[in-house]
């Protein structure tokens, strides 16, 4: 086994295991929120024609990407690395937390099916917790902050907004540490990290963790759940 392959499977499996314990002792917050507010501000669809992209950073990226495929509307959702200055970041370096990459998910959708207001609402709703800095349950380090990185200055203003929105109805216990940023670049992840709940569905990081999440879009959005 090489060093890094074996440094990442070393990795997962301490994880995996603090996952495991957490997951006994709690039970996923995205499970049992209700769903949030739509945004009042949002793209509009005569500004947004054709195919759209935009990118999100809510902790392990496996999560985070099945929510948004599970979205209809959406034709695309890549794991990947935003937000840092190496190019060609890989997991090993990215994991380190001194890259300043976050693992992130590069979600392409129509407009004309669901707009990025939409996206928001589910990504503020049922794929993180925004008011944990730096870490989403047991998985800590700055690459697996909550981000928004915006394509466009449309992007940054409905997440501003929504942000806001979310704030003065005090949605959450506590105060939303959503890092609102330009996308510089996107580098999607490994392959073995594409797809990845869909392909590990007994994995106890994924069952304790990510299916709730799953189970929250199609419970909190049965109008834009896709069983995909």
């Amino acid at each position: 086994m090489m060093r890094c392959e074996f440094f990442e499977w070393r990795y997962d499996m301490f994880r995996h295991f603090a996952c495991f314990v957490a997951g006994v002792l709690s039970v996923s917050s995205a499970a049992i929120a209700a769903p949030l507010p739509a945004p009042n501000v949002d793209v509009a669809k005569a500004s947004a024609a054709g195919p759209q992209t935009a990118v999100f950073a809510g902790g392990c990226f496996w999560g985070v990407e099945a929510v948004f495929r599970h979205v209809n509307g959406v034709s695309r959702a890549v794991s990947g690395y935003a937000g840092g200055k190496a190019q060609r970041p890989t997991y090993e370096m990215v994991s380190s937390g001194m890259t300043g990459h976050a693992e992130a998910v590069e979600v392409t959708f129509d407009p004309a099916q669901v707009s990025y207001g939409q996206l928001l609402r589910v990504f503020f709703s049922v794929a993180h917790d925004p008011t944990e800095l730096n870490r989403q349950g047991p998985d800590v380090g700055t690459q697996y902050r909550s981000a928004i990185f915006y394509a466009n200055a449309e992007q940054r203003r409905v997440a501003e907004a929504y942000i806001a929105q979310l704030g003065a109805a005090k949605a959450f216990p506590g105060p939303i540490v959503t890092q609102v940023a330009s996308l510089t670049a996107f580098y999607p992840a490994e392959a073995y990290h594409q797809n990845y709940l869909a392909l590990h569905l007994t994995e106890p990081y994924i069952v304790y963790n990510d299916l709730p999440k799953l189970e929250a879009l199609k419970t909190q959005f049965p109008g834009l759940y896709a069983a995909k």
